[in-house]
């Protein structure tokens, strides 16, 4: 097919834009290691996005990224390096939020109704800035409840900083890919992270399943914490529900699971009404 001159002045801005986001990032020292990186950098490095970056690496959070470690939903996820204390490099974990693509109405059922961010102002932005900001307090809340997930290390506006969870630069696998035990022993953790959650961490993870959990050398490691509420939320008994259910989903074709109620009932200690 023939390009149009419009068609070639598109494709010559978006090259433009490109390469002015490459010396923009090259400025900041961030090296874009690879194409995967590329690809998204379209999509996920606006204005907002940079000026946070900016701010990142300049507080020597963090001194370059790397290559695509996953996209979902709502974030993309980079490798990255950053200094230790003792100025050693070190791997990290880059999660971007997506300004342009956040999904904004799922985002609100679990913010909105949480005490800690009762005064965030609804506004597309606002929502994933404390999205961003939630994520880093439930990590650095389940870590203090002594439940394995990756330590945070900083956040600014739609961007979080953590741990990179992996050997060398592969990330661990997903429980889903890998049972770290037998599949009973493997349930009988999988059911005591949703446990210690609530009782030790006071936190519903909300969307708990086989592929946000990590197999590690020492055994399961829960990921994407975001969503996660307090007990106070007025839907916190539904979204636990629904976490024991799938993890039982997934466990019932590969050994014996326990009667979700039943479950509910020993972590809580009360019944589980729909609401």
């Amino acid at each position: 097919m023939k390009s149009t001159p419009k068609s070639r002045d598109h494709h010559h801005e978006n090259q433009d834009r490109i390469e002015k986001l490459d010396r923009k990032l090259a400025e900041l020292g961030v090296r874009i290691k690879d194409e995967d990186s590329r690809k998204v950098t379209d999509e996920v490095f606006d204005e907002v996005t940079l000026l946070a970056l900016y701010k990142l690496v300049n507080k020597k959070i963090i001194t370059s990224l790397g290559g695509s470690i996953s996209t979902g939903k709502e974030a993309n996820v980079f490798s990255a390096s950053k200094k230790n204390e003792t100025g050693e490099e070190i791997g990290a974990a880059v999660k971007i939020y997506r300004l342009r693509t956040g999904n904004f109405t799922t985002m609100s059922d679990y913010i909105i109704g949480d005490p800690r961010f009762s005064n965030i102002r609804r506004t597309h932005k606002d929502i994933i800035f404390a999205w961003t900001k939630k994520e880093y307090s439930n990590l650095s809340r389940t870590r203090e409840a002594g439940i394995p997930c990756p330590e945070p290390y900083a956040f600014d506006r739609n961007i979080l900083i953590m741990q990179f969870l992996g050997e060398g630069i592969i990330p661990y696998p997903q429980m889903r890919q890998l049972l770290p035990k037998t599949p009973e022993e493997t349930y009988e953790d999988a059911i005591g992270i949703i446990r210690d959650l609530y009782q030790k961490a006071r936190l519903v993870h909300g969307d708990l399943s086989e592929y946000n959990i990590l197999t590690g050398p020492n055994g399961l490691i829960v990921i994407d914490m975001a969503q996660a509420v307090t007990p106070e939320h007025p839907k916190a008994y539904n979204f636990l529900f629904r976490d024991i259910k799938n993890i039982n989903r997934f466990f019932a074709p590969k050994c014996k699971t326990i009667d979700e109620h039943e479950l509910f009932r020993t972590i809580v200690g009360e019944e589980f009404f729909e609401i």
